[in-house]
């Protein structure tokens, strides 16, 4: 089905890795890879989990979480198309805000940081400054403020995110003032109001070690 299609050149590979859909994470094989996107059989045992689950899951959003650990390549893909062959499911991946040079810590970190930016506000010295986000986790998050703030690392104050419903405590791990006047800052989670963080993956290296 997919050989006859209109598409830019395809390399066949093997490659395993991830998808986040449906709020839980899911393995995958790449089959094939072009600069477009991939094509990834899901892997699976779970009798709930068919091409029925798959469009359920779509008509909330067609944008998924991918992460592949033996090629550095993390980011948004959509699922373009989704079929069965052979018994497997097969989604068509096309790359939306994808990562291919990351950088030499990618390994080393514990979970996945997902791209991220969007406002919110965090308290300091007594009074709430609006920041952008640059990244999220499910421990933490990553900030920036459009104004030069001193930081004091250990330091436990309040947030507010709404792009995942998010705020409670949060505390300071490091920051640093960068360019025109600006500081970014990189949080820990403490308290949250929410329990769960339900829209980002883990993707850990423990998932990856079991490749």
């Amino acid at each position: 089905m997919y050989s006859t299609l209109d598409r830019p050149r395809r390399t066949n590979l093997v490659s395993e890795g991830f998808i986040y859909m449906g709020e839980e994470e899911h393995k995958i094989t790449v089959k094939n890879l072009s600069i477009s996107g991939v094509l990834a059989q899901l892997n699976t045992d779970r009798e709930d989990i068919d091409i029925k689950y798959v469009f359920n899951q779509l008509l909330v959003s067609t944008v998924i979480d991918l992460y592949l650990p033996e090629m550095r390549l993390v980011g948004d893909v959509e699922v373009v198309r989704g079929d069965m062959e052979e018994g497997h499911i097969l989604l068509a991946l096309e790359f939306k805000n994808i990562a291919f040079d990351i950088d030499k810590d990618l390994n080393k970190r514990k979970v996945y940081r997902k791209n991220m930016p969007d406002s919110g506000k965090i308290l300091l010295n007594g009074q709430y400054y609006n920041f952008t986000s640059v990244n999220v986790s499910v421990d933490g998050l990553m900030i920036c403020l459009p104004e030069a703030i001193a930081v004091e690392v250990g330091t436990i104050t309040r947030f507010e995110f709404k792009r995942l419903e998010l705020e409670g405590e949060i505390k300071m791990i490091w920051g640093d003032l960068i360019s025109e006047g600006r500081t970014l800052i990189g949080l820990q989670y403490v308290h949250l109001d929410k329990n769960a963080l339900k829209k980002i993956p883990r993707f850990s290296q423990q998932q990856t070690a079991a490749l």
